[in-house]
C-alpha cells in the first residue's frame, strides 16, 4: 500500500485515485529493499505489470543492432523507427531501474511510443545491470551505444548534429555519466540531454521526513542499488565515488549539452536533481526544468492518465521532436 507523505508535501489528488489500482509492495515488507538482487525481483513483476497498460502504436519498424563496449562485451541495440517517417536526429535512450533492475524488452511498448509520437528514431540500450555488472559496466556500455549511433548515423538515417541521449531514473543517472566521460574523451557532440527522474548521487541514503513511507522506490532501494553499482557499502570512502558513476560528484559540469531535467516532487532522488540542474545552469548550459508537485518516483506509469502524467509525456515528446 502507498503511504502519504506528510502534510506538507501531499500526494497529486488524481495519483492518489490511481494508487488504489497499483499492487505496490509494502515498503516495511521483507528483506526485498535491503540487497540490489531483492529490489530487482520486488520491482520487475510490477514494471511489467505497468507497462503492459502503455499501448504500443502498431506503426514502428524495430531492428537490432550491437554496439563493443570498452572491454569488448557486445551491448545489444534496438532501434525504434516510425514507419514512413522521413529521416532526423536520433535519441539514444537508457531504461530505468536503478542501475539494477529493468530492460529493453520491458520498456518496449514505451519506446514504441516515443518513437512514434515524436517521429524521432530511439536506439534503446541493452546495458549490463549491477551487481553483476558494477561500475563501469553500464557507463561504458552507454558510452559505446553513443559512439556506435554517431558512427553509423549514415545508414541510420539519422543526422549526425542531432543526435541526443536521454533515460529515466538510474538510466537517467548513466546518460549523465556517459554524456561526462564523453565530454572529457572528446566524443561526439550531442544535441541534448533528457534526464527523467534522475538517480544522481550516492550520497542520498536518508530518509526525508516530508516525502514519508515512499512506495516504488526508497532511501533503502537507493542505497542498495548503489552499493551493488559501486561494488561496495556506500558509507566507505564517501568522498571517493567517481564522477561518472555519481554525476553530482562531478566537480565540473561545463561543456555538456542542452538538458532536459524532469522531477517528480515526492522522490527520493528530488534534491539532487534540483542541484545538478542548478549547476548546469550556472555555467550557462540551457536547462527546461520541470518540477511535479504532489507526484512520486514513476509517477507517468503509476497514474499514467492523470494530468500531471499527461504534462510530463508531452513535455518529453515535444523535447524529443526537437532533434
Amino acid at each position: 500500500m502507498y503511504r502519504e507523505a506528510g502534510m506538507m508535501l501531499g500526494l497529486d489528488p488524481e495519483i492518489r485515485a490511481a494508487l488504489g489500482a497499483v499492487p505496490l509492495p509494502d515498503p516495511e515488507d521483507g528483506p526485498g529493499h535491503s540487497d540490489a538482487l531483492g529490489i530487482r525481483a520486488a520491482l520487475e513483476p510490477l514494471y511489467r505489470a505497468l507497462f503492459e497498460r502503455v499501448p504500443a502504436p502498431p506503426d514502428v519498424d524495430v531492428s537490432e543492432h550491437g554496439a563493443a563496449s570498452a572491454d569488448g562485451t557486445r551491448v545489444p541495440l534496438r532501434l525504434y523507427r516510425r514507419r514512413g517517417f522521413p529521416s532526423t536526429g536520433l535519441v539514444v535512450y537508457l531504461h530505468g531501474g536503478g542501475m539494477i533492475a529493468g530492460g529493453v524488452d520491458l520498456y518496449d511498448p514505451l519506446m514504441r511510443v516515443y518513437a512514434a509520437a515524436s517521429g524521432v528514431p530511439v536506439l534503446a540500450v541493452e546495458y549490463r545491470l549491477a551487481p553483476e555488472h558494477p561500475y563501469p559496466a553500464g557507463v561504458e556500455d552507454a558510452y559505446a551505444a553513443i559512439v556506435w549511433a554517431a558512427k553509423h548515423a549514415d545508414e541510420l538515417g539519422a543526422d549526425l548534429g542531432r543526435i541526443a541521449v536521454a533515460g529515466d531514473c538510474g538510466g537517467a543517472g548513466i546518460v549523465a555519466g556517459a554524456v561526462l566521460l564523453g565530454r572529457d574523451r572528446g566524443g561526439p557532440t550531442l544535441a541534448g540531454q533528457a534526464l527523467i527522474q534522475p538517480m544522481l548521487d550516492d550520497r542520498t541514503v536518508t530518509a526525508d521526513p516530508l516525502l514519508g513511507r515512499e512506495s516504488i522506490w526508497t532511501h533503502r532501494d537507493n542505497r542498495a542499488a548503489w552499493a551493488a553499482v559501486l561494488g561496495r557499502p556506500i558509507d566507505e570512502e564517501p568522498g571517493h565515488t567517481a564522477p561518472y558513476a555519481a554525476p553530482a560528484r562531478a566537480g565540473d559540469v561545463a561543456g555538456l549539452p542542452p538538458t532536459y531535467l524532469e522531477i517528480a516532487g515526492l522522490d527520493v532522488v528530488r534534491d539532487e536533481a534540483l542541484a545538478f540542474g542548478a549547476r548546469l545552469a550556472r555555467v550557462g548550459t540551457p536547462v527546461e526544468l520541470h518540477l511535479h508537485p504532489g507526484a512520486p518516483h514513476a509517477f507517468d506509469l503509476l497514474a499514467p492518465d492523470a494530468a500531471v502524467s499527461q504534462r510530463a509525456m508531452e513535455d518529453r515528446i515535444r523535447f524529443f521532436s526537437g532533434f
